[in-house]
């Protein structure tokens, strides 16, 4: 439930940083508004504007931030539990797949052999 809710908090804070990041404008677009192109007349003042988007996009960054770690925390501690119930531990490459029985017959005839370096053509 709690990995539900950090995760929809998780999206929507994504969702938010990049439509605030796209309607900022770069540095270069306030040199017009230095040549009297009416900017006072907004509705956040003519610095306004740039200093509360920025503040709103640091703490949606923030919370971004503090969401990653949360969910990070979450699936360590998820780990940990399956690691602690009890479950078999894979096997290492090292280690034979398939224990070998002494019930069952190895009939090495039967298995394919490798034809001998003599038998094979050589094409030059």
């Amino acid at each position: 439930m709690i990995q539900t809710v950090i995760v929809v908090v998780h999206l929507l804070v994504a969702i938010g940083l990049v439509g605030l990041i796209l309607i900022q404008q770069g540095k270069g677009a306030e040199t017009g508004a230095s040549f009297g192109s009416g900017a006072s007349g907004t509705v956040f003042g003519s610095q306004g504007a740039a200093t509360f988007l920025s503040r709103l996009t640091a703490v949606l960054a923030t919370v971004f931030f503090v969401t990653s770690l949360g969910l990070a925390f979450y699936a360590s501690h998820k780990a940990s539990e399956v690691r602690d119930a009890g479950l078999p531990v894979p096997m290492m490459q090292s280690e034979p797949r398939a224990p070998v029985s002494e019930d069952v017959p190895v009939l090495e005839e039967q298995a394919p052999q490798a034809p001998a370096t003599d038998d094979v053509p050589v094409v030059e």
